[in-house]
């Protein structure tokens, strides 16, 4: 029996599992028929030409964890963000882990996606929101909405913000020989709220582990949403992580994604401006090794006038890996002052690493100011002779020199502690010792 076989005949076990009744259970029914009906993608397809899922199709995943394997917070520290108080949400092995959690009800809502599905107090809130701006076309997000159960649900009311950040970490320990997590996230800012999210997924072991994740979030008049990604993961761990995000009037959201580790990564990562005055930001940095491979696949919708969206990535290539970026902006024909930029700079450190990079314009109005480009290098040999001159070892300029090159993204980081965290993982990415602090 093939993936695709195995987690049809699951989702018919999962329903038996699930009240019939359930307000989503329709929502899900519908969602198994379109990944029933597409499969998995295929490089035929434009989207995914330069990233191929049929490796792990072959890997017999087990669909549902037998039990949960209970972590010492002592042995799982250094991921979470200890240097701070911060709010967590914490799965292992895509099970609710209570002993590592700290949620609340106090005044906002950060607790569990499984809660906010059948308790009705949440009806109101899931009617209007769940599903609604994720894709109801994509067959990895369709299977997602099929198996919808747990994740991490965030409410944050009109004129609030929580008292600290929010930390969404999935465990991965190794319970299974192989294990597909699914975890579904919703998060909603009112007017004039205020949110910052970082999420995490983990292996502990090197068993193959696949996480197929989808987030949703809403921002509304006035929200401001940061959100930050760290993919630092085990090298026999993949992920696809689709995210949908959907503006009103003059929110601002800023998603940083931190790809360094794993097996295979595909971020697809989707901004819907429906306002004015709205601003999108997307910041990434990329830097791989090995036969690793990181996608990412982002698109801004440019829907009503006068908005801004920002797109920067940077790349650093070694040994085998290979990286991919498919960036589109779409300004409709009545988004008129529409200010969009999107770059994308990669350097190839080695002659067998590969980056297919792909940036996108599509604009129907004619009053507005886009731009897009990419650059493919190498380290400038005369910055690195330059460095090298003044007494810095070739290791250590080569480091100072990619380390400056990403450097601006790293800048937009809102939380102190958390830059100082990534800093520490780039140093370590590059395999040298900073001689500052960042």
């Amino acid at each position: 029996m093939d993936l695709k076989d195995k987690l049809i005949a699951s989702f018919m076990a999962f329903e038996n599992n699930v009240d019939i009744d359930h307000p989503v259970h329709d929502v899900r029914s519908e969602a198994m028929k379109n990944f029933e009906t597409k499969g998995f993608p295929s490089k035929k397809e434009e989207a995914w030409k330069y990233t191929s899922l049929n490796k792990l199709q072959k890997i017999d995943f087990s669909i549902f964890p037998k039990e949960e394997n209970a972590l010492e917070y002592k042995d799982v520290k250094k991921y979470f963000l200890h240097e701070i108080d911060t709010y967590k949400i914490v799965f292992i092995d895509g099970i609710y882990s209570s002993f590592l959690s700290e949620t609340t009800h106090d005044g906002v809502d950060i607790c569990l996606m499984s809660s906010a599905l059948t308790k009705p107090m949440y009806k109101q809130v899931i009617d209007v929101y769940f599903n609604k701006v994720a894709s109801k076309e994509e067959s990895l997000t369709t299977l997602n909405t099929a198996f919808s159960r747990e994740g991490a649900y965030i409410y944050i009311p009109k004129n609030k913000m929580p008292k600290k950040p929010v930390e969404i970490i999935h465990f991965s320990t190794g319970n299974e020989a192989s294990l597909l997590v699914q975890p579904r996230n919703l998060i909603i800012a009112e007017e004039n709220a205020e949110l910052q999210v970082i999420e995490r997924h983990q292996s502990l072991t090197s068993n193959e582990v696949l996480t197929n994740s989808v987030t949703e979030i809403f921002a509304a008049k006035n929200a401001i949403v940061d959100y930050y990604k760290v993919q630092n993961d085990v090298s026999t761990a993949s992920l696809i992580d689709n995210t949908y995000i959907d503006q009103k009037d003059t929110s601002v959201v800023k998603v940083h994604t931190f790809s360094f580790g794993g097996k295979l990564t595909r971020n697809n990562l989707n901004f819907y401006q429906n306002g004015q005055h709205i601003d999108s930001t997307m910041k990434g940095v990329t830097i791989l090794g090995e036969k690793q491979h990181v996608d990412h696949h982002t698109l801004v919708h440019h829907i009503e006038p006068n908005c801004e969206s920002h797109q920067d990535y940077k790349g650093i290539y070694g040994e085998n890996s290979t990286g991919v970026f498919n960036g589109k902006i779409i300004v409709d024909k009545i988004a008129q002052k529409t200010n969009a930029f999107q770059q994308n700079n990669n350097i190839l450190i080695s002659d067998k690493a590969t980056i297919n990079t792909k940036p996108q314009l599509e604009i129907f109005a004619d009053d507005v100011k886009c731009s897009h480009g990419c650059t493919i290098g190498q380290l400038d040999e005369d910055a690195l002779f330059y460095l090298q001159s003044r007494g810095i070892p070739k290791k250590e300029a080569r480091a100072l020199l990619m380390y400056a090159f990403a450097n601006n993204v790293l800048e937009s980081v809102r939380i102190p502690e958390l830059k100082t965290r990534i800093n520490k993982l780039i140093a370590t990415k590059l395999g040298v010792r900073l001689g500052f602090d960042l």
